[in-house]
């Protein structure tokens, strides 16, 4: 029991804190370093609306297709509506005219 209320206590002690090496007022990044950020902003927003522009236009193409698609769907089934409407009731529509 003694060596642990030992660690114990050590370990309450103060903490030494360093002294600064070096003068945090010499170490900026400088006009380099903002020339840095501001170049890589600017290329992440041309980025950001180059994709949207993109997606967009995706889906804008999706939603023509869909249209196009659903007037396609919509001309056959008057087509064959037509051609039923067209044809007598007695005939047979899978026999074959006589010859």
């Amino acid at each position: 029991m003694h060596v642990f209320s030992q660690f114990v206590f050590t370990g309450l002690g103060e903490t030494p804190v360093p002294s600064p090496t070096v003068d945090p007022d010499s170490v900026t990044p400088g006009p380099a370093g903002f020339l840095v950020v501001a170049l890589l902003v600017v290329a992440v927003i041309l980025l950001v609306l180059d994709m949207l522009r993109r997606v967009r236009r995706t889906r804008y193409r999706a939603e023509v297709q869909e249209m196009l698609d659903q007037e396609e769907r919509e001309q056959a089934e008057a087509d064959e509506t037509s051609a039923a409407e067209d044809r007598p009731d007695d005939e047979d529509p899978g026999a074959t005219p006589p010859r």
